[in-house]
């Protein structure tokens, strides 16, 4: 095994990394959204926002690996901030760098791995956004550019540009992050012929909350609603709240009938979260789903529209049944 190099800025790095203040901070979905999505864009079981201290590299996020970091010296990503580009190793038992590395040889018994360095606005390397499969496989140009773009955003995140895609009452993504990674996720359902739906969810008689139990309920509201979210559908790829009482997500390899019976399931964890805060309402929704067609591709505002309407049309119904 070989152990990585310090790079020779390693204390200007290390400088520029603690002055963002975020190593050892609770999970956060604005972090957890980006290694969820490559985790399914890749299909690999493990993918990471990876840190590098001084002796040891700590996750930020990590999606199918539950340790919170492992020593430095060890470690695949310590190896990719040495370089500008992207580190992919596609065999690492073939590889005289990892071969007899314990996390090779050992959990989470590393085959694959890719690792794109995430910059300090200062330019040093503070760690990567890295992939990590168990077969040996290819990593093309296409996976490349992907994981550069998911990377840029992760850099804007980790120096706190957190307005810039995420919504700053519920924490989950808004309107500007979900048609960025929105259409990332479509351009990848096409060039692999997946399958995709996707779902307008708006709040039902939210305004009668606001006007009864005032504004600051109706934030709480929306919270819940955002918190659930993150319970039913944190193994989906996006889910956003695009403003108001409306929210949308994305089924990264889902069909329509599978798309429908995870939201019944979310309304069922929506009625139950009620009862145990104890909340003096019933959080409600309309929603309509699409599926994304490869063969006829739709852009991303298509779909939106198209589900808009469905979801209007079902909740005129529900107010007609009344």
């Amino acid at each position: 095994m070989k152990a990585p190099e310090i790079p020779a800025d390693e204390a200007q790095r290390l400088s520029q990394l603690r002055a963002l203040n975020i190593m050892n901070t609770p999970a956060e979905e604005r972090f957890d959204r980006l290694t969820r999505l490559a985790r399914r864009l890749y299909d690999v079981p493990i993918a990471l926002v990876s840190l590098l201290e001084a002796d040891h590299q700590w996750f930020k996020s990590a999606q199918g690996y539950e340790p919170k970091g492992s020593p430095r010296n060890i470690s695949f990503c310590g190896h990719a901030i040495l370089q500008d580009e992207i580190m992919i190793v596609e065999d690492a038992q073939k590889d005289a760098r990892f071969y007899d590395n314990p996390l090779v040889t050992g959990e989470p018994h590393i085959r694959f791995y890719a690792g794109c360095p995430l910059r300090a606005p200062g330019g040093a390397k503070m760690g990567t956004l890295c992939i990590i499969g168990r077969e040996p496989r290819q990593f093309t140009e296409e996976d490349q550019a992907t994981m550069r773009d998911l990377a840029a955003m992760a850099e804007a995140e980790l120096v706190a540009f957190q307005t810039a895609t995420c919504d700053e009452l519920t924490q989950i993504t808004n309107r500007r992050g979900f048609m960025t990674l929105g259409q990332m996720v479509l351009n990848e359902c096409l060039m692999k012929n997946r399958p995709a739906c996707l779902t307008f969810l708006d709040l039902d008689k939210f305004k009668q909350i606001n006007d009864t139990l005032g504004h600051r309920e109706g934030d709480r509201a929306l919270m819940d609603f955002a918190d659930a979210m993150k319970v039913v559908f944190k193994h989906s790829d996006l889910f956003a709240r695009l403003g108001g009482d409306e929210f949308v997500v994305l089924f990264n390899g889902l069909q329509q009938q599978q798309s429908e019976a995870l939201l019944a399931q979310f309304d069922r964890y929506l009625q139950q979260q009620s009862v145990s805060l104890n909340r003096r309402y019933r959080l409600q929704f309309s929603s309509g789903v699409v599926e994304f067609d490869a063969a006829h591709p739709q852009s991303l505002e298509q779909l939106l529209h198209d589900s808009d309407k469905q979801m209007y049309l079902r909740k005129k119904q529900k107010r007609v049944a009344v």
